[in-house]
């Protein structure tokens, strides 16, 4: 089939901003380094706060604007040198992307000096947005990304070794505690009613607001692309249809980050004092400095750089020695922005992937497809060739065992003839040559199942469909657990819940008084295997940073990796049937359970949002279907908070046939000014599964150039 026009005639009224009837951003300029610019103005229009946060935050400041609370973020960002490595990697682009970035951050100056870079937010805080560097973007992507892959995980594998015994470390594989993901499927034309290919997903990530992704248009004579765009950063990188091509990823769950055990020492002689770390070949010196943030409302905290030659340090150990952090974006100068206007302008699959060639980090699993007809899976970025044990624990410094080799694995490619499908599972990630562990393969395979059971010819309507599936990939084996369970000694009230459990269909909607049960169920369960005297040592400080807390709660690993513990946790002298038994007789306990409550009532959305006093309230909400296990991923926290904090912070249908045809949802809005009418008016269709269409007609905008 040969595919409807998508690049449309320059509009009428010629460069500017236009606007759909959700607010979405339709961007058009004579160039692409003027569209730059344009992009840059309209994210520092749109999204004012939200990107002089995320520019606050990459160079560590802060807590200049919010306190104390986020001193440990900023004494972090400052240590890994998040800004350093952003202005190096801009430093080693090249002229043409330099430019095209320098553009984008004119763009955002320009509103600054044109009084475009106001709002509620400033003025509760007390602050004001500032002139941004050239490379303040890379910095902002950084910040987004700098925790999205495994290191932290190894903290908390380090602590079970320490605490439980090495054998003890697997226990507590879900694979992998994932709490950053996507869904992202294609479908070829051959298994399509329009004869030519679609492709559809939703990325999983803090339900920020403002959302962290931003739809909008970027046309101009060159290219003419709709995606999502992450504000304070040019171009498209993580979803687009170009109307030739489009791409979606999701996180290929690759460990591509180290951390290394750092002894170090301080020396002083005639020249001074200075710190060594110890290297394969012995003492070699740090490179040391200090810096003072900056607290409001509290006194300033000075923090001491430190970086050896395996990276900076980030953190102290239990035993009071450092961990240094070892990443690709700051061993090679590069952080994939020189795949961003490629992208914009490619016209197939080939020139996508050849795009992505240039990738850096995060490591991603991408799905493209082209007019064409042809459909490619791919993983994009650099995932370094060293000892396979580094992925597990953090490696010991000075141990030649444990460098990088200086080279880096060769990442499968697959032509795709039928379905791809891509859930942050290891079958997508590239397996044992890129990562320990990914996640379980629930999504995956009911996303696939889901494909093959259509009823005909798959349109754009079967692909959104499939965002919304809320069947929970794990149920059985929950269901296996409880059917074994010896009730004898249970009392009327728990075995009703079983029996009523037994007879679920395993679907998290957000009106099933089942599903309430089950997570009612399950965690207790969570919470009774948390506190048993097997996991007690668990709970012994771990002696690292707290900014990663979250990733060290004894409570949240054990939700997480409940599924391994269930089959596994003899092995810890943990008589798991007798746990859930006596969960069912703590669900039977709750009030909840007692008057009828639905899942919805417990699962609600929870957003991030960080806004200053009264405007902290402006936070919307609402009652949820879908769970961890489901496609549906509205992610919550078992034994912890039922409450969605990270889900779909996006979805999207790409029809390469017609891209009109396409679709797109964010779970807010395309403002992120609070009270503003596109500030959260997505919610109901973002919450009922629905999706917003695509408008590509000119004509059919609005002009909103100021």
């Amino acid at each position: 089939m040969t595919p409807a026009p998508t690049h449309q005639p320059a509009p009428a009224g010629g460069p500017g901003t236009y606007r759909d009837e959700w607010g979405i951003p339709h961007l058009w300029a004579d160039s692409a380094d003027e569209l730059a610019f344009l992009q840059g103005m309209n994210a520092a229009t749109d999204r004012s706060w939200q990107i002089e946060l995320e520019r606050w935050r990459s160079e560590g400041r802060a807590a200049e604007v919010l306190g104390a609370d986020v001193v440990v973020w900023d004494r972090f960002a400052r240590q890994a040198r998040l800004d350093d490595t952003a202005r190096r990697c801009f430093e080693n682009l090249d002229a043409a992307t330099q430019r095209w970035c320098g553009q984008y951050v004119a763009g955002i100056n320009q509103a600054l000096s044109d009084g475009r870079r106001g709002g509620p937010e400033f003025e509760g805080s007390g602050s004001i947005p500032e002139p941004w560097n050239p490379w303040t973007p890379l910095g902002v992507f950084l910040v987004h990304h700098i925790l999205f892959s495994t290191f932290p995980n190894k903290l908390f594998r380090a602590h079970v070794a320490r605490t439980l015994g090495d054998d003890a470390v697997s226990l507590f594989s879900i694979e992998a505690p994932v709490w950053s993901g996507s869904n992202a499927w294609a479908a070829h034309g051959s298994t399509t009613a329009s004869g030519l290919p679609l492709i559809a997903g939703d990325p999983h990530r803090l339900m920020e607001l403002p959302g962290v992704y931003q739809q909008i248009r970027l046309a101009c004579p060159e290219f003419d692309a709709i995606g999502f765009a992450f504000p304070g950063v040019p171009g498209l990188p993580h979803f687009a249809h170009t109307g030739s091509t489009a791409w979606a990823i999701t996180n290929a769950m690759a460990d591509y980050q180290d951390l290394f055990i750092e002894e170090l020492r301080r020396v002083s002689d005639f020249t001074g004092e200075r710190i060594e770390a110890r290297g394969a070949e012995g003492w070699e010196p740090a490179v040391v400095s200090s810096e003072t943030i900056r607290v409001r409302d509290g006194e300033a905290v000075s923090v001491e750089i430190i970086e050896t030659d395996r990276g900076p340090v980030i953190s102290e150990t239990p035993d009071g020695g450092a961990l240094s952090l070892r990443f690709p974006a700051r061993v090679q100068g590069r952080l994939g922005f020189e795949a961003l206007l490629p992208l914009l302008l490619s016209q197939s699959v080939s020139e996508v992937e050849a795009a992505f060639d240039a990738w850096v980090e995060p490591v991603n699993s991408v799905v493209a497809a082209d007019v064409h007809g042809s459909v490619r899976h791919f993983v994009a970025g650099l995932v370094p060739q060293r000892n396979p044990a580094n992925r597990r624990l953090p490696a010991p410094a000075f141990s030649a065992r444990h460098e990088w080799e200086g080279q880096y694995v060769i990442l499968p490619r697959t032509e795709v003839q039928q379905f791809a499908v891509s859930a942050n599972d290891r079958a997508a990630g590239g397996g044992d040559q890129v990562a320990m562990e990914f996640a379980p393969a629930h999504r995956a395979r009911r996303i696939r199942e889901l494909l093959e059971l259509a009823p005909g010819p798959l349109s754009v309507d079967n692909m959104q469909a499939i965002h919304t599936d809320t069947l929970l990939g794990p149920w059985p084996l929950f269901r296996s657990m409880l059917s074994g369970l010896d009730v004898q000694d249970l009392s009327k009230e728990a075995k009703d819940l079983r029996v009523l459990l037994l007879d679920w269909d395993g679907l998290m909607e957000a009106d099933s008084h089942r599903a309430a049960v089950f997570a009612a169920w399950r965690g207790a369960l969570v919470q009774r295997l948390a506190r048993h005297s097997a996991l007690a040592p668990l709970n012994e400080p771990t002696g690292y940073s707290p900014l990663f807390g979250p990733w060290l709660s004894v409570a949240s690993r054990v939700g997480f990796a409940l599924e391994t513990l269930l089959v596994r946790g003899s092995e810890l002298g943990i008589s798991v049937g007798v746990e859930a038994a006596a969960a069912l007789e703590d669900a039977a306990l709750e009030e909840s359970m007692l008057n009828g409550a639905a899942w919805g009532d417990r699962h609600k959305l929870l957003p991030v949002h960080v806004l200053p006093g009264p405007l902290a309230t402006s936070a919307p909400t609402a009652d949820l279907s879908g769970d961890t296990g489901c496609v549906l991923c509205t992610e919550s926290l078992p034994g912890v908070d039922d409450r969605s904090f990270r889900g779909p912070v996006a979805r999207y249908v790409w029809d390469l046939a017609d891209r009109q045809n396409s679709r797109w949802i964010v779970p807010f809005g395309a403002s992120g000014v609070p009270g503003h009418k596109h500030f959260a008016d997505q919610l109901p269709l973002w919450t009922a599964g629905e999706l917003a269409p695509v408008v590509t007609d000119w004509s059919l905008l609005t002009n909103d150039t100021p």
